[in-house]
Order: C-alpha cells, then sequence, then structure tokens
C-alpha cells in the first residue's frame, strides 16, 4: 500500500482545506455580523463601520493559523497606531468642513506615501492602515462639519479592532489551528513520500529493461510535484509558527521545532537520481566491471534507509546501515575509462550522499533553509521582541526603489479617490479601498490582477444580490447562505484562473451585500460599487504602466542576462583549492536570480500581447530548466568538491601534484563553459541584429584583417566555440580527467578500501557534473538561438556569424 498521496488523498486534503478555512472565515464574518448587527447600542455606535471589519477580517482570516492570527492582530493595531494620531491632528488642523475633492485626495496621497514608505513594515499593515486612511478622510468629506475630528478616528479604530478580534476568537473556537501542527503533519507526509520516491530510484536503477525504469522514474516524478506542495505549504506556516512559540512553550519544550528544514536538504540528491537515471544509456545497468550488487542495494533502502521523524524533537532519522549492507559500495574501486559509464556510479554517488558518508554531518542538508519571504513576510533580521520593531522603520535608510514605491502607492491612491469622489460623492471611498488593500509589495501582473479583482467583485456582488432578493426579510439565512460562497471562494483562492486576489474580491463582494443593513437598495450598491471598483483599479493600472513601463518580457531578457553572469561565477568557483565560501555564496545568489527570472516569466505569461511581439514563454521555460538542473549540479559538485580537497591536503606531494593535475581538467572544463556562457550573454544584450548587422560593417570596413571568402577562410577565430564540434570536446576534456582520477585512485593503499570506493564515487561524480553541465551548455546554446530567432523572424540565425560580427566589434 503506498505511503504517498494518491490522487483521491490529494482531493481528500483539499476539500479538508478549503472547508477549514472557509469555516473560520464564516465565523469570524459571523461575529462581526452579530456584533455589528444585534449588539448593544453603545458598541454599534462606536464601530460606524462594519464594511471595514469584513475587509478587516478578510485580509488576515483566510487560510490562517494561530500565529498567523496571532500576527495579524498586533499587525491591526500597528496600523491603528500609524494612522489615527496623525488622522486626529490633520483633521483638527484642517476642519472637515473645508475638506474638498482635491484636498481629500491630496491628503489621502501624502499620509499613503508616510505609510507605504518603511521597507520592513508587514504589507497586511499597510494594507489596513491604507484602508483606514481612505475611510477616515473621503468619510470626513462626505460628512463635512458633521465629522467629529476626534471621534470619527477612533470609530475607525473601533471597527478595525472588531475585525481583528473576531478573527482571534474564529481561530480558537473550538479549537486552534496550530502552524506547527501543519508543519508536523506535513513534514510527516514529506518524510513518507522522500522513502518511497527513493525506494522507487533503487528499483528503476535496478530495472531489467528501459521500459520498467522509465515507468519507475514517471511515478518519481508525480512524487516529486506532491513534494514540493507539501514544502510549500510548510514554507508558508513557517512565520506563523514564530508567533506560535512562546504559547506553545507553555505547553511543550518542543513546540517550535521545524522537521520541514531538514527535509528541504534531501531534494537535490533525489534530483541527481532523476539526472542519472535518465542518462543511463541501457538497462539493466552495469557498473564499470558489473560489480555492483543489485541485491544489497535494494536491502539498504527498504531496511535501513526509511526516513522518519522521531519524537520528541521531530529530527530526522536515517538509521545507521549494517556493514554488510554497504560493503558492495567498496567494491568501487575503478574509475570508469568514458563518460557514458559515469551516470550508475553518481546515482550510487547520491545515494552515499543522503546516507551523509562523504563529509561531517551537516554536509547534506543545509545549516538553514533560506526561505526567500512571500509577499507580506516580516524581514527577521529586523525584527525584535513582538518580530516587528517599530524603530527599525524610523532608522532605515529611504533608497530610491522605496520612494519610487511609496510614490507610486500614493499617486493610485489619490487618484482613485479623486476620480471616485468625482463621480460619486457619497460612494467615492469604495473607488479607493480596493486599492488601498491590494497593495502589492513587489511587481505583479497589473492586467491580470486588476482583471480577476473585477471579476470577483462582480461575482460576489451578483451572488449578494440574489441571496437578498431570495432572503431580505430573514438576516439570519442572509448570513448562512455565506457558507456555501465561502467554500466555493477558497477553492477559487487555490485556482490557476482567479487566485488569491479575485478570491478574496469575490468574498468582499458578498460580504458586503448579505453583511449589512441600511445601505440603500442592493441592486443601486451593487452598480455603484462595481463601477467605483473599476474607477479605482483603472487609477491603480494607468499609475503602474507610468511609473513602471518596462514589460516583464523585457525584465525576464535583462534578468536572463543578470542569471548567466552569476552562473558564470558559480562555475568559476568550483575548485579543488581551498575557499569555497565564495562557491556557497554565488550559489545563493544563482538561486535568487533564477527564482527572480521564474517570477518574471510568470509575469510575462500573463501579460497582454497589445501591438508587442508575443512572449515566448516555452524558450523561457526551457532555459529556466536549465538553469535549475545546472544549480543542482553545481550543489552535487560542490559536495564532491569539497570531499576532494579534505582528502587532497592529507596526502603527500606526490598525492597534491595528481590532485593538481585532476585541478588542471577542471579549470579547462572552467574555460569552456566560461567562453560560451561570456557568448550567450552578449547575444542576450543585443536588442536587434539589425543594428549589430551595421556596426559590425563598420568596424570590418575598418579593419585591416583580410578576410578570403573564396578560400573560406573566417575573419574570426572560432573563440566561443559555438561551431565546434561538441563531442569532441566534451569527450577530450572528460577524457582527460578521468584518466587522471584514476591515477589519484592507483595511488591509493589498496588497504584503505573504504576510502578508495569514496574517492571514486567523489571523482566520479565530480565527472559526470562536468559531462552535465556541459551538456545543459549547450541546451541553453539552443535556447539562446531560438530565442533570437524568435525575436529576429526574417533573419536566418547563425550563432557563429553574430560571433564574428561581436568579435570584429571588440577589435
Amino acid at each position: 500500500m503506498p505511503t504517498f498521496l494518491d490522487h483521491t488523498d490529494r482531493a481528500r486534503a483539499m476539500w479538508l482545506t478549503c472547508l477549514a478555512s472557509a469555516f473560520r472565515t464564516c465565523l469570524a464574518c459571523t461575529i462581526v455580523a452579530l456584533t455589528t448587527l444585534y449588539g448593544p447600542q453603545s458598541l454599534q455606535r462606536q464601530v460606524a463601520f462594519p464594511a471595514f471589519s469584513y475587509v478587516t477580517v478578510l485580509l488576515i482570516a483566510p487560510d490562517a493559523t494561530l500565529g498567523h492570527t496571532l500576527c495579524g492582530f498586533w499587525l491591526g493595531l500597528y496600523a491603528t497606531a500609524q494612522t489615527i494620531g496623525l488622522a486626529v491632528l490633520s483633521l483638527w488642523l484642517i476642519g472637515p468642513a473645508r475638506l474638498s475633492t482635491s484636498t481629500t485626495a491630496l491628503v489621502v496621497g501624502l499620509a499613503a506615501f508616510v505609510v507605504a514608505l518603511p521597507e520592513f513594515t508587514h504589507l497586511v499593515t499597510k494594507r489596513i492602515a491604507l484602508g483606514q486612511i481612505v475611510i477616515m478622510y473621503v468619510i470626513a468629506y462626505i460628512n463635512g462639519g458633521h465629522t467629529d475630528a476626534i471621534m470619527h478616528p477612533v470609530h475607525v479604530a473601533a471597527s478595525t479592532a472588531i475585525g481583528v478580534l473576531a478573527c482571534v476568537l474564529a481561530l480558537v473556537i473550538p479549537f486552534p489551528r496550530l502552524a506547527s501542527r501543519e508543519v508536523k503533519q506535513n513534514s510527516e507526509l514529506l518524510a513518507k513520500n522522500a522513502s518511497e520516491r527513493l525506494k522507487i530510484f533503487v528499483k528503476a536503477f535496478c530495472a531489467e529493461d528501459s521500459t520498467s525504469a522509465l515507468a519507475s522514474i514517471s511515478q518519481a516524478n508525480s512524487m516529486a510535484s506532491t513534494a514540493t506542495k507539501l514544502f510549500q505549504t510548510i514554507k508558508s506556516h513557517q512565520e506563523s509558527m514564530k508567533w506560535e512559540r512562546v504559547p506553545l512553550k507553555l505547553f511543550s519544550r518542543h513546540g517550535y521545532v521545524n522537521p520541514g528544514n531538514r527535509l528541504q536538504g534531501l531534494e537535490i540528491p533525489f534530483r541527481g537520481m532523476e539526472m542519472a537515471l535518465t542518462c543511463i544509456p541501457s538497462f539493466p545497468v552495469m557498473v564499470v566491471n558489473g560489480e555492483l550488487n543489485k541485491d544489497a542495494l535494494l536491502r539498504l533502502v527498504e531496511q535501513h534507509m526509511s526516513l522518519n521523524l522521531s519524537p520528541p524533537c521531530d529530527s530526522i532519522t536515517v538509521p545507521e546501515s549494517k556493514a554488510e549492507n554497504v560493503s558492495f559500495l567498496q567494491t568501487l574501486q575503478t574509475i570508469p575509462n568514458i563518460h557514458q559509464d559515469l551516470p550508475p556510479i553518481f546515482f550510487l554517488f547520491c545515494i552515499n550522499l543522503l546516507q551523509g558518508k562523504l563529509s561531517s554531518r551537516s554536509s547534506i542538508l543545509p545549516e538553514k533553509l533560506l526561505v526567500h519571504q512571500n509577499e507580506g513576510a516580516i524581514n527577521s533580521s529586523k525584527q525584535n521582541g513582538l518580530y516587528f520593531t517599530i524603530w527599525s522603520n524610523l532608522s532605515t535608510k529611504v533608497s530610491g526603489k522605496r520612494l519610487i514605491a511609496a510614490f507610486k502607492c500614493a499617486l493610485s491612491l489619490g487618484l482613485a479617490v479623486f476620480f471616485g469622489l468625482k463621480y460619486s460623492k457619497d460612494d467615492g471611498y469604495w473607488a479607493g479601498l480596493p486599492v488601498a488593500i491590494s497593495l502589492a509589495s513587489t511587481r505583479e501582473a497589473t492586467f491580470k490582477v486588476s482583471n480577476v479583482k473585477v471579476q470577483g467583485t462582480v461575482l460576489g456582488t451578483v451572488y449578494g444580490i440574489l441571496g437578498w432578493f431570495l432572503f431580505q426579510r430573514f438576516m439570519s439565512m442572509r448570513l448562512l447562505s455565506l457558507i456555501p460562497w465561502f467554500i466555493f471562494t477558497s477553492f477559487l483562492q487555490r485556482s490557476r484562473m482567479y487566485g488569491q486576489a479575485g478570491g478574496i474580491s469575490a468574498v468582499i463582494g458578498a460580504v458586503l451585500v448579505l453583511g449589512r443593513t441600511n445601505f440603500g437598495p442592493p441592486s443601486e450598491f451593487a452598480i455603484a460599487r462595481i463601477t467605483e471598483t473599476f474607477i479605482g483599479l483603472s487609477c491603480s493600472i494607468i499609475v503602474d504602466l507610468l511609473l513602471q513601463p518596462t514589460r516583464a518580457s523585457v525584465l525576464s531578457k535583462v534578468q536572463l542576462s543578470r542569471t548567466l553572469g552569476t552562473l558564470q561565477e558559480c562555475i568559476n568557483s568550483v575548485s579543488l583549492q581551498p575557499g569555497r565560501a565564495n562557491l556557497k555564496e554565488n550559489q545563493k545568489r544563482l538561486k535568487m536570480h533564477i527564482e527572480e527570472l521564474g517570477k518574471l516569466i510568470g509575469e510575462a505569461e500573463a501579460e497582454p500581447n497589445f501591438w508587442f511581439l508575443p512572449f515566448h514563454s516555452a524558450c523561457y521555460g526551457k532555459l529556466l530548466g536549465s538553469f535549475s538542473k545546472m544549480m543542482d549540479l553545481l550543489v552535487l559538485s560542490a559536495h564532491a568538491a569539497g570531499f576532494l580537497e579534505q582528502n587532497f591536503q592529507r596526502f603527500e606531494a606526490s598525492w597534491k601534484d595528481i590532485g593538481h593535475a585532476v585541478d588542471c581538467d577542471l579549470e579547462s572544463f572552467k574555460k569552456m563553459v566560461d567562453s560560451l556562457i561570456t557568448f550567450f550573454k552578449e547575444v542576450t544584450s543585443i536588442k536587434l541584429l539589425s543594428v549589430l548587422d551595421q556596426k559590425s560593417d563598420i568596424a570590418h570596413e575598418k579593419s585591416d584583417i583580410a578576410h578570403d571568402l573564396e578560400l573560406g577562410k573566417s575573419r574570426a577565430p572560432n573563440m566561443f566555440g559555438v561551431c565546434s564540434s561538441e563531442d569532441e570536446e566534451t569527450d577530450k576534456i572528460i577524457s582527460s580527467y578521468l584518466q587522471h582520477s584514476r591515477e589519484v585512485v592507483e595511488k591509493i593503499d589498496a588497504k584503505s578500501e573504504e576510502l578508495k570506493s569514496q574517492m571514486v564515487l567523489c571523482l566520479s561524480g565530480l565527472g559526470f557534473c562536468m559531462s552535465s553541465l556541459i551538456r545543459e551548455t549547450r541546451e541553453i546554446e539552443e535556447g539562446i538561438k531560438e530565442l533570437v530567432q524568435w525575436e529576429n523572424p526574417s533573419s536566418h540565425i547563425s550563432l557563429y556569424e553574430i560571433s564574428c560580427k561581436l568579435y570584429d566589434l571588440k577589435k
């Protein structure tokens, strides 16, 4: 019986998650409704803006855990502290009666600029604060002289507090939903998933024919996608776990442990096994001289390498393997003669890496999981006490990037309020509120996000009108009719079509119609709100186009060039000499660049083409896949190089000479790949080939170098290696490396069988990484050629001719 999630289990888990989220959100909205509709009159007078209470709930409650809600509670207080003092002072100085449409828009824009400027303020704080700003100033303008400059901001603060408290109550009734429990459950599933994948990989390795091997690889790929989703779930709960740390310590000493951090380190060896299996030319597998004991390998995996979470500290345990089960690895005493024989040994290298036999206990796992915070995550390096420090925002150096982002937010909100009030004074705040609560911390696909927000608003509002029509005399039934809508929108938020932005807009649209009274006929309210929402989002789109004119498709090409540069630095950092800290830093930078490239590709895919050239997403997807593979190969090669470096330093002078010869082969490999990547960077920086042709012709005319076409001589040497025989060049480098590696192994004392087998695994593993990196570099070459051809459809693309023209320009 499989221990990983099959399709039925995934569907069941999805339903349970969505139902739990819908229940908590619905409960929080019900608490707000009961408080604002049936609470004491004195409380109802203080909570004068129940619509914003619902908005606050929907900014915090969906998919929330206890830690997330506790965080949201303090973020709501922080947002209120940011805005209420300034609002009281400004309204007292200006006077609500003297506010005009222009003055209101200006004050809203200035206040929004102050809120959006600090870099390390949580995104939820900014959204709540901006929403409060819109409500305080626009309602003050609408009510004019009837507005109390002091009590009006207090009413807004009370409305926010009701929403925040409702979220806290909803998350503890009937029992709290703990992020630590979610992480532990997902980590257990992840550990089972990893154990099953390991067994399947070994089964594929031991297969008797390619058909069986391919079937196992396909099964493992399906499980890998499940593992990715589990990792994402664990990551999403890490911030919440920090907020649960203090409460859980009262009940459990180990409440904060996150086993998902250690499981993250197993993914790269798994991906290495997959690469090895896909490169094996034929099955059954023969390792060197057929010395592999497959039965021992199967026993090792089934009996001694199952991953479990062991209480009480939820650590990852990999039981020690018995000597008889690992002795088969010590029979590997020979380096292959050709690089086609390297994949099987590289597979065993990854198995050994999982066992942690190559270096210290921390070698196979990262010291700390580097989590790039999602939108709205708190920068932990800037946090103290309650995980955010108000004073850190005041001392933060303001960068030009932050000024532009704050100005864009202020201008969007100011224009939305201005035009919203011009269209309808009574409903003008509905133009600014969607802009305020949908503030994004990074670039996003503006048109797509705005489109799904409008669609979600329309869907929710129409549902609300239908519910009002059916149950207009029964408030309780109107509230109950929200339950199926909450469930539906929970799935909507996880859909690719609408996402979180569209799902939350749909929830707000329905709640504001069904959860309120005394706002006039719902059909008029619906039309007014949809129109105002359209006005606000249109202003946001226009500002984005004005202040963010560069399309994501253009930025993707720029980021492609940056990623190539960082990849080049990473490859040049691989060495058998001391100083691998450089490699680690470069690998971190490469990971960040690859993630940024992936985000820009996703944004570019969602952009409308208009009159621009369509974005070649398939080509960029292939390039992104090659970059990801090369990043994994660099991490694995760093493990192998680290082991070799440690052992070469212990050898005598003769050993160092041999190690130097291997390092020279590594330098030849780096020189070859470096020249290719240098060329790719230059090609991706070219905007139009026609411009390059003109510059090249001028440079060629001024050149004194003869170019005899009849003799077939090129005016430039093949400096980039673009058109050379890749097989011959690769064979030459790898064959030399394997020859020197065999000399190293032959010098090892015959009594040191374990050391010799480890050296064979590491030298062969490094050789496979080199060969695979060259192969992926050639894949990038094909991708670059396809991309240039796509951008220049009327030209015949020859990378060799482009290299000649670039050479002419350099002379």
